[in-house]
């Protein structure tokens, strides 16, 4: 039995199956334990955790009609919502693999994905209609359903689970690659359990916690909060997108005692704040998404506003290393410690460097991914000896707290959203006109990052720069197109003719430097 002695009676199960493989379902369990706890409220809608169950098991019996059962692909295409929600866990009732999809992707980086996981079914909202047909041309042997028609649909011959088994893999989540192609990494209900343990045993459960949540479900962070919900008991407050002056009227309104953020959000959130104090019960604004800027976490510290600072990724089922809030203050800039039961190291060519020396950050634990799908080598080359290798550099100071110094190598962040640089490239040379291309990312005031690229033109070929801004938006999420494109000569390699990126910037501040 696992219980917490901070006046939740929610994670208290009793695992039946020796092997430790087992638990019952979680919904479930909150459904007849606590049955009129609030589970998500939204702006116009609240659902108890009993409504939660029961709306979920229609949905469930009614998809197994289509044919839809246990280890099948069911992708979907959604706005947070509280009817989001209720959909992700009927997904689970039945025992599917969800795919979340990234609702900003074009239709054309979407079919990827759908043909590469396979999937067998895509759900979409109203919202995404024009984008559904999109994929419909594109992938027309791929069956679609809106979400609001599944009350046409009879009831299947359902088989839903009444346990969870911590190995089986929970969902699919494509994350870049510096390939220039997405890869799947698989997370199981095992990785979200324990991702779920470990964040309560470093910021505690209260019983009036509430989570808001305004970071995207089709992200690990927004999808783990979810998680942490009927895991924990806890109340989730559904945003349908950041508005940061929407979101400071809810945590003063509506008793939001923590909140996931990156830094270009928390930075909207204090501008849009002024002096106004945040209420007391706001106990911890949890910022993940890359290195925070030190004014801002020297600005909360002047403020009195509790921010946590955190380190994860996709792969890591969210969250894996937290600043444990009685070190907020005295270790400004750290990531923390490694949430239990997940181990830590920095490595360097196979060695494990000593505190201080900056290397490779490597992590393991039950909240680790068990590998990409379809990707064996991929995978072979992340996970070594049980240590996903990251890719992102850091350090450990004296006492074993991270500092983390860079998000991988290339890679961009631009508002919380990953661009990798090979996969705009890729677009850049599909263009007739282009030879080269390299991108890399620009500090931005607004979004952290925005990506710009260097271009070498094919012999006897013209295009202008609004011209091939406007040929990358119509194949890549906004967020990806390049700010700025510059013509060159010659773009910067080594002797093994690889493209040097960290030397595109220089192109960029030469440029500025000249106006």
């Amino acid at each position: 039995m696992i219980k917490t002695d901070s006046g939740f009676d929610s994670i208290d199960f009793e695992v039946t199956d020796m092997s430790g493989d087992w638990l019952p379902d979680w919904l479930s369990r909150r459904a007849s334990g606590m049955p009129n706890q609030i589970a998500v409220k939204g702006k116009t809608e609240s659902l108890t955790f009993a409504d939660l169950y029961r709306q979920a098991e229609e949905i469930a019996k009614r998809l197994a009609s289509l044919g839809i059962q246990a280890g099948d692909k069911v992708a979907w295409l959604m706005r947070n919502s509280v009817q989001t929600a209720v959909w992700i866990h009927a997904l689970s009732r039945l025992g599917v693999v969800q795919v979340p999809l990234n609702i900003r992707l074009t239709a054309s980086e979407i079919v990827w994905q759908l043909t590469d996981v396979e999937a067998k079914l895509l759900v979409f909202d109203d919202i995404h209609t024009e984008k559904a047909a999109e994929i419909g041309e594109l992938l027309p042997s791929l069956t679609q359903l809106n979400r609001n028609s599944i009350g046409e649909l009879p009831f299947g011959n359902a088989v839903l689970r009444d346990r969870i088994r911590l190995s089986d893999t929970y969902c699919i989540i494509y994350t870049s690659g510096t390939t220039g192609r997405p890869k799947g990494a698989m997370l199981t209900y095992g990785n979200h359990w324990w991702n779920a343990i470990g964040s309560s045993l470093n910021l505690g459960l209260e019983k009036t916690d509430r989570w808001l949540a305004c970071v995207p479900f089709f992200h690990v962070s927004g999808l783990s909060i979810l998680m942490r919900s009927v895991i924990y008991g806890m109340p989730v407050i559904v945003h349908e997108s950041f508005d940061p002056a929407t979101v400071n009227r809810s945590i003063e309104e509506d008793g939001v005692t923590i909140i996931s953020v990156v830094s270009h959000m928390l930075f909207r959130m204090l501008e849009e704040q002024g002096d106004r104090p945040y209420p007391d019960t706001l106990r911890c604004v949890l910022l993940g998404g890359g290195p925070a800027p030190l004014p801002l976490l020297e600005d909360c510290e002047r403020r009195n506003i509790p921010v946590v600072q955190t380190y994860g990724m996709t792969e890591t089922g969210s969250q894996i290393v937290t600043l444990s809030p009685e070190d907020a203050i005295r270790k400004l800039g750290s990531a923390g410690k490694p949430l239990l039961p997940a181990e830590l190291r920095i490595e360097l060519d196979g060695q494990i460097l000593p505190a201080g020396e900056v290397g490779e950050i490597a992590v393991r634990g039950p909240s680790v991914t068990i590998g990409y799908y379809n990707r064996p080598e991929t995978t072979k080359e992340a996970l070594r000896d049980g240590w996903l290798h990251t890719g992102d550099l850091g350090y450990l100071d004296e006492e074993g707290y991270l500092y983390v110094l860079d998000r991988r190598k290339d890679l961009i962040i631009s508002g919380g959203e990953n661009v990798y640089p090979a996969e705009v490239e890729s677009v850049l040379l599909a263009h007739d006109a282009i030879k080269e291309a390299g991108v890399t990312g620009i500090p931005d005031e607004k979004w952290g990052q925005v990506p710009v690229a260097a271009v070498k033109l094919t012999e006897n070929q013209t295009v202008t720069e609004a011209e091939l801004i406007e040929f990358c938006r119509k194949q890549l999420a906004s967020y990806k197109v390049p700010k700025r494109i510059q013509f060159v000569d010659q773009l910067p390699r080594n002797a093994s003719d690889k493209l040097l990126r960290r030397l595109l910037a220089d192109l960029f501040r030469e440029e500025a430097g000249a106006r």
